[in-house]
């Protein structure tokens, strides 16, 4: 096994201790909603401690559902995903053009600098 193939199996260990090890340890049990997000704990605490608060402005769109809500959180991480993976790609294919451009610049004979793939 290679370097890369270990850190890359390390990395999905450490994925997925994240995910299983809250949901088996029992964290947020105590909880009625154990795994709300940030905006809806802070939400939580502000009314708690000041009962007459009033937020300053309201949202411009407010979704009805919680699942319409969640799909359009999910929509907004796909599309983020998708600019930076089309941005790596970009960036990649054109390091992968200029190595051809100067492999193919070189003298027939010259080979260094080439890797062998194997």
């Amino acid at each position: 096994m290679n370097r890369n193939t270990k850190i890359n199996a390390l990395l999905v260990l450490a994925v997925l201790a994240l995910a299983v090890l809250p949901l088996a340890l029992g964290l947020g049990d105590h909880k009625e909603e154990p795994f709300t997000g940030a905006d809806g704990q802070a939400e939580a605490v502000i009314t708690e401690l000041e009962p007459d608060y009033e937020p300053w402005f309201s949202p411009l769109y407010e979704p009805p559902s919680g699942e319409i809500e969640s799909g359009l959180f999910s929509l907004q991480a796909a599309l983020g995903a998708g600019v930076l993976a089309y941005y790596f790609g970009v960036h990649r294919g054109r390091r992968q053009g200029e190595a051809r451009a100067r492999a193919a610049a070189r003298p027939s004979g010259d080979t260094a600098g080439t890797e062998e793939s194997g």
